[in-house]
């Protein structure tokens, strides 16, 4: 992501709304969206509890059929699991914040369209990502895929191809490639990789059961 915005108002909002999502600042970025909003407790007053760990067959189908790794896009649902995943809840949000992502894998409509173009799912639409676990977590694995494509041949620095990968979900392509060639992540990229590498553990707990 490429910043990560708090204002007092929003943090009052989600302490209210978000109080079982453990986070009152939401990032921004090709899979994000800030602010909360008000009609989310009345769309959905009890959004239904979530956990990425129910979804490790599908992570390992649609990541080898991707050829990317399972353990990252675990990893990644996990990183963005710090929102309710409730479809009403979600559209609740949208309607607030047009810009805002959709489905598990909180992937924007443009990120989408350009994924499944050529692909078994080209004729669903980004609208579907909130009711179809399945269809987020297989565009998920698609859109790592392509980033890989774009990764430089030749690279600098310390960062592993899933390291940068995951950074190219969260900050787009050009910023992945950035970081490829050298570019030190921002403390905002720094907390999402920071974040994947904590969340790497459960992600490796939650495949070792398919």
């Amino acid at each position: 992501m490429t910043t990560r915005r708090c204002s007092p108002v929003r943090l009052a909002i989600t302490a209210l709304v978000l109080a079982a999502a453990g986070t009152a600042c939401t990032p921004v970025g090709s899979g994000r969206a800030p602010g909360t909003p008000k009609t989310a407790t009345t769309a959905s007053p009890q959004a239904q509890p979530y956990d990425p760990s129910r979804f490790a067959p599908q992570v390992v189908a649609h990541a080898r059929q991707a050829g990317v790794s399972a353990r990252l896009l675990m990893a990644i649902l996990y990183n963005e699991a710090y929102k309710p995943h409730d479809p009403e809840w979600e559209r609740a949000w949208q309607r607030t914040k047009p810009d805002a992502a959709f489905g598990i894998a909180n992937m924007h409509k443009a990120a989408f369209d350009q994924t499944k173009r050529g692909r078994d799912f080209a004729d669903r639409d980004w609208h579907e990502l909130p009711d179809d676990r399945d269809l987020a977590i297989k565009a998920a694995a698609w859109y790592l895929h392509d980033l890989g494509r774009q990764l430089p041949t030749q690279r600098s620095g310390s960062l592993s191809r899933d390291e940068l990968l995951a950074l190219g979900y969260n900050t787009g392509a050009g910023n992945m490639r950035a970081f490829a060639r050298g570019t030190a992540p921002g403390p905002q990229a720094q907390t999402y990789l920071d974040r994947l590498h904590n969340n790497g553990t459960r992600a490796q707990q939650a495949l070792q059961h398919t």
